[in-house]
């Protein structure tokens, strides 16, 4: 196992540079849909591709930008243990919200939230699905569903006995917020897209 001083700054890197690969661009280019940030909100994430009409295109997306925050945990812990794993984290979920190929204008993080909380912890994971598919269920606001599950994940980390995790899952939540900002005041105003709408 690598020392902390080179495994956690190499971990960081690791994460943003996978965290950074922008699925759902890349899998409707290959598709020969339109540019995906040209289309509904202009995000990259599975949410948009959506709204393209191709319901596999999304699913796709969304397992990608899963796993990628996934595959980064994992090869950051083998290599060098839980912090490089967080670290890890950290870096896939700001990848995928700056990533350095689209003058750092990325997705909004849901889809590598879970991806992550898969490495680090399955059970929050699951507690996030869970919270997302019953508040996507009841309002059809994808933004909703992701600021609900955000939110409660720390808490439900904390209350179980995982500080660490559920500080790191804080700071993924608040800059989740952020870049649901715009979709926080359309909510406000009741003008924000539901889920199946283009």
């Amino acid at each position: 196992m690598m020392s902390p001083e080179v495994s956690l700054p190499l971990a960081l890197v690791l994460g943003y540079l996978l965290g950074s690969i922008p699925f759902g661009l890349v899998l409707t280019k290959l598709a020969g849909t339109q540019d995906l940030r040209s289309i509904g909100s202009g995000n990259i994430g599975a949410t948009n591709v959506l709204r393209t009409g191709h319901r596999g295109l999304a699913a796709a997306t969304l397992i990608c930008d899963m796993l990628k925050g996934t595959v980064a945990v994992i090869i950051a812990g083998y290599g060098g243990g839980p912090d490089a794993a967080m670290l890890a984290a950290l870096g896939a979920f700001l990848g995928h919200l700056f990533p350095v190929w689209l003058n750092f204008r990325g997705g909004k993080g849901v889809a590598v939230y879970i991806g992550v909380l898969l490495g680090l912890f399955w059970p929050a994971a699951v507690v996030f699905c869970v919270l997302w598919l019953a508040t996507a269920a009841t309002t059809r606001y994808s933004s909703l569903s992701g600021l609900v599950a955000s939110f409660v994940t720390p808490l439900f980390l904390w209350w179980f006995g995982h500080p660490a995790l559920a500080s790191l899952c804080a700071v993924l939540t608040l800059l989740s917020f952020y870049m649901h900002r715009e979709n926080i005041k359309r909510l406000q105003a009741g003008t924000e897209g539901r889920i199946g709408e283009k």
